[in-house]
């Protein structure tokens, strides 16, 4: 019989929705007045960032998950 692979699919899926978190909760490595792009500063181009990239990781997570019951 062949083993699932659904527990990774599970475990592939959590990382994904996981990744933004850290990644915004991490503050210390983005909150800094330098660098700046077009005068606003890294603290808020950082988190502005992640607004789509927390899409293409849910999207990500949805699609590793495959289920479409």
């Amino acid at each position: 019989m062949a083993k699932s692979t659904r527990p990774v699919r599970h475990v592939a899926a959590g990382i994904c929705l996981a990744v933004p978190v850290v990644a915004l909760l991490w503050v210390p490595w983005y909150a800094h007045d330098l660098p700046e792009l077009a005068g606003v500063r890294l603290f808020y181009w950082y988190q502005f960032a992640w607004v789509p990239g927390s899409i293409l990781f849910m999207i990500a997570a949805y699609l590793i998950r495959g289920d479409r019951s």
